[in-house]
């Protein structure tokens, strides 16, 4: 199945700690633009990988949340079309 990758980035730049080099992306739409899967969202900007300075949990939803809008927005989508948010709470 052909797809298209939104805002790639390689993990050597982006997470230098890690010391990884692995060729990823925000989101991957199929052909037709019919389905757009996302990758796992964070409190941080989506142009430079920097997190939020904020431990407060609504702005950091709320930052996750405008990612997600504007992955959605750039694969052509809106956000009726969202179907399906899993959610994970690492420090309760």
């Amino acid at each position: 199945m052909a797809h298209t990758r939104i805002r790639k980035f390689n993990t050597s730049e982006t997470y230098p700690e890690q010391n990884l080099d692995n060729d990823l992306c925000q989101a991957v739409v199929t052909q037709g633009g019919k389905t757009v899967y996302l990758r796992g969202q964070c409190p941080q900007n989506l142009d430079d990988a920097v997190n939020i300075d904020s431990h407060d949990p609504a702005e950091q939803t709320h930052k996750v949340m405008q990612n997600i809008r504007q992955l959605i927005e750039e694969a052509d989508g809106d956000m009726s079309h969202l179907v399906k948010v899993v959610v994970y709470i690492t420090d309760v």
